[in-house]
């Protein structure tokens, strides 16, 4: 990364983790017009999901704002016309730098034919950028916890307790794979928290995680009078 100059920006908890996205150096400013959160859209025919960074004017309701790959084209390279949409040429949906993005003929969330394999995304500009945070940024706020949302395959929010409808992404920070059906990933044994797309990222991620791996309490329920 020696002479590259970014902006790393903090979306919040989305898919089991917090999220980060990549902008142009020239694109920082957007901070102090605009506030952003990390999005889960689940695709409604079953093909997965995918996480993009959203952003909308400060002051005004989110519904009035758009997907920050979206924003970015626009402006600086003009409107879309109808029929395309603007995607991300590595598959990163949190690198939005402009030169990572590409005009192509709108299409439907499409089921992933396989991730790249760890050691070819280890390199990517992504993973080496969230590498460099201080680690008491990637940490999950007990606060960001509580606000944590699940979405089942229609998109639509469900509780805690019905997680088994949930996409979780590798909680190696890093790390952007995404489950492509609810429950791919492995599951720390310890907590049964933390999510990971395989051993190569929870053997990286475990030097953070263990700080703040505690045992998962289990639930008592009361149970029944004996009638």
């Amino acid at each position: 990364m020696a002479g590259v100059k970014l902006g790393i920006v903090r979306l919040g908890r989305a898919a089991g983790k917090i999220k980060y996205t990549l902008l142009d150096e020239r694109d920082i400013s957007l901070v102090h017009e605009y506030s952003f959160e990390a999005r889960v859209e689940v695709d409604k025919d079953g093909n997965g999901a995918q996480i993009f960074a959203y952003a909308y004017e400060m002051n005004q309701s989110k519904s009035s704002g758009q997907y920050l790959h979206h924003l970015l084209w626009e402006r600086h390279l003009g409107g879309v016309a109808p029929g395309f949409g603007v995607f991300h040429r590595n598959g990163v949906t949190m690198d939005n730098r402009l030169e990572n993005l590409c005009l192509g003929q709108a299409r439907p969330l499409v089921p992933r034919r396989g991730e790249a394999p760890c050691k070819q995304r280890e390199h990517s500009l992504y993973w080496a950028a969230i590498q460099q945070l201080p680690p008491e940024h990637l940490v999950e706020e007990l606060s960001d916890a509580a606000a944590t949302k699940y979405f089942n395959a229609n998109g639509e929010v469900i509780e805690e307790e019905e997680e088994g409808g949930c996409y979780y992404e590798c909680h190696y920070p890093p790390c952007s794979s995404l489950e492509r059906e609810p429950r791919e990933f492995s599951i720390c044994g310890r907590c049964q928290a933390a999510r990971y797309c395989g051993l190569f990222c929870q053997q990286r991620d475990w030097p953070l995680h263990k700080r703040h791996c505690r045992p998962r309490a289990k639930a008592h329920r009361e149970r029944a009078p004996e009638r």
